[in-house]
């Protein structure tokens, strides 16, 4: 199947889920709203931030919008977008239904960088989250977003 991108998602013709458990965690994901997402707004909140939250109206439809400095924030998961990418490629590889996982990581790994680009060309600053920072510390990302913003509207 293409996505709106063109890239081709994975298909799941032939494969099984490597347990009942792994599939359930696996459509318990959900694409908004997700506990990284919710701790980072609360702390943008904390700090006096107004947003929007999932613009169907931009390319990748960010999780976090900043219409009046045009930041899109993305807070993204680190299994789904690939983080330390060589790395779980290896790990992947020596997991069940490996050739499935290391596509659907890759396509996401590309449409990432091809959503970026369209939002940069749209004249948008666009910042990526990890999930694993935003749950270390939500007010330090917070805090990072927010000087960000702060410089982008001094320019």
């Amino acid at each position: 199947m293409r996505t709106k991108t063109g890239i081709r998602s994975p298909s799941f013709v032939g494969l099984a889920p490597s347990s009942e458990a792994s599939a359930r965690a696996k459509r318990a994901n959900t694409a908004r709203d997700t506990l990284p997402e919710l701790n980072l707004r609360r702390a943008l909140q904390r700090l006096g931030l107004r947003y929007k939250t999932n613009c169907q109206n931009l390319p990748g439809h960010p999780d976090i919008v900043f219409q009046y400095a045009k930041v899109a924030v993305f807070c993204d998961g680190d299994f789904w977008h690939g983080r330390n990418w060589s790395q779980l490629r290896a790990k992947l590889q020596r997991r069940f239904n490996a050739p499935y996982w290391t596509a659907k990581i890759a396509a996401n790994r590309a449409r990432d960088k091809i959503t970026g680009r369209s939002l940069r060309q749209l004249g948008w600053c666009v910042v990526r989250l990890w999930e694993t920072d935003i749950k270390r510390d939500p007010d330090a990302v917070a805090f990072q977003v927010k000087r960000l913003l702060r410089d982008r509207s001094q320019r």
